[in-house]
């Protein structure tokens, strides 16, 4: 990212680039009220980011403002939120958003304030951060003049995330700007100053007021930005991180017996995150690379003759998956399940390297599904090493694993397997209620193709299934 260092007076020319802009400013003078576009737009428009949400802080209603750039836009729909004094127009593209100034006090127990209505600098004041508390005005007299009482253009030159008023206060009053302030650095790539940086690790606790749904959009952010692991290396070292994902914490260290040592699990699996980044935006595929080691501090045992071991780590780890994602508000639906998915299955291919047998190809083939290919990401973004020796000639073993993959399943066909005799035919075929029976030899259909002794067809699937039957005493209905 670069940016300027210095800045024209003006910032109109900007601005009229998107023509939203000017009829708000139309709309503005009609009804004479001060009005500026704020905060996020107004950094992104500096750093030159695109930005679809555009935030407008008027000195009066920003609902009543809202209604009046409707009709200069020809936009029927005004969402109106009274009890936050607050209106959203959604107008091609953009997500446009009123609100009328305010200035705020909170209460100890809760992160929700106290609002009233303010002036421009006690909107400002309110801010989470100085490059978030910049202003633009938008009315005839003021269109395009800065407004940074905060020094937030400084800041960005700087690239530091900084709160307008004692971090203390900013914090305490709205914990969740903690877990903003380490997404912002994530996001942006910048640092966080230092005192405010101190005041996150002294006011972690305060997170035990904030809603884990709030917790869990920031961390999901945290988790998309460019290097993710920037920012839970933050997390970690300002003490938030224990505070709603100890599981992970967990990870970190390393133990020392006969001096022989594991490797840090937490660091290892920031360095998998990472590599995952690199090569998909996938939100629940980099969950995977989060949770892939989770259950590996509950497995990790000593032994003399191979050392550290973590039998087993796959399947626990894939069993706490649920767990977690219910505690911290994740979706229990089918994006869970592929995470879950490919935690039990990460170790699967890297074993394969020592020895690719057609079967057991098949086998991984046929549980990975249609995730066989995420799967496969998270598998060589788990090959890391100092030594990058190592590394390479791993993954060209990897490679003869993918290759082998992709060869049998043009062949065999079984990532999406469907078993070529159904159950309903079986009994219709044998005249047969349902049972257990039945299962059982779709089951023995099933291991037949997987370990290649049948071809994956309806014809050799038909002749076993007959077999089969006549082993277990089932005559053919008399008008087959």
């Amino acid at each position: 990212m670069t940016l300027k260092t210095s800045f024209s007076v003006n910032f109109a020319p900007q601005l009229d680039e998107i023509k939203a802009i000017r009829s708000v400013s139309k709309a503005a003078d009609r009804l004479g009220v001060q009005t500026f576009v704020v905060g996020g737009f107004v950094r992104d428009l500096i750093l030159q980011r695109p930005c679809k949400d555009i935030d407008f802080v008027c000195v009066g209603s920003g609902i009543a403002l809202a209604e009046e750039v409707g009709q200069v836009l020809g936009e029927k729909q005004v969402t109106v939120f009274k009890n936050f004094g607050t209106a959203n127009i959604k107008h091609h593209d953009l997500e446009l958003e009123f609100v009328g100034a305010r200035k705020e006090s909170y209460r100890s127990e809760s992160r929700k304030p106290i609002v009233e209505d303010g002036t421009l600098e006690d909107d400002q004041l309110r801010r989470d951060f100085t490059i978030n508390a910049l202003a633009i005005g938008v009315n005839e007299h003021n269109y395009g003049e800065l407004v940074d009482p905060f020094g937030g253009v400084e800041h960005l030159k700087e690239k530091l995330i900084k709160t307008p008023l004692g971090p203390d206060i900013t914090f305490s009053d709205d914990p969740l700007r903690m877990m903003r302030a380490i997404r912002f650095a994530s996001q942006l790539n910048f640092d966080i100053e230092s005192d405010t940086f101190e005041a996150i690790a002294r006011n972690k606790q305060r997170l035990k007021i904030v809603s884990m749904e709030r917790i869990s959009d920031e961390l999901n952010k945290i988790i998309l930005s460019p290097v993710p692991s920037y920012g839970f290396k933050l997390l970690f070292q300002s003490g938030l991180l224990k505070e709603f994902f100890p599981e992970m914490v967990a990870l970190h260290g390393v133990e020392y017996q006969d001096n022989k040592a594991h490797k840090d699990n937490f660091y290892h699996t920031l360095q998998v995150l990472d590599n995952v980044s690199k090569v998909s935006t996938d939100l629940w595929l980099r969950w995977a690379a989060i949770l892939h080691d989770i259950a590996k501090p509950a497995t990790k045992r000593f032994d003399k003759e191979v050392g550290w071991t973590f039998h087993g780590h796959e399947d626990k780890g894939a069993r706490m998956v649920p767990g977690i994602f219910r505690r911290m508000k994740l979706p229990m639906n089918e994006k869970m399940d592929f995470v879950q998915k490919l935690v039990r299955l990460h170790l699967r291919p890297i074993a394969l390297v020592k020895e690719v047998t057609d079967s057991a190809v098949r086998r991984l083939l046929f549980e990975a599904g249609n995730d066989s290919d995420a799967l496969m990401m998270l598998c060589r973004a788990d090959i890391t090493s100092k030594n990058s020796e190592k590394v390479v000639k791993y993954l060209k073993n990897f490679e003869k694993v993918q290759q082998k993959m992709i060869e049998v399943e043009e062949k065999d066909q079984v990532r999406n397997f469907q078993p070529p005799v159904t159950g309903d035919e079986i009994m219709a075929i044998f005249d047969i209620p349902p049972g257990r029976v039945i299962g059982d030899i779709k089951d023995q259909i099933k291991e037949a193709i997987l370990e290649g002794s049948i071809q994956n067809n309806r014809e050799e699937a038909y002749e076993l299934m007959l077999r089969l039957a006549s082993e277990k005493g089932l005559k053919l209905k008399l008008n087959q």
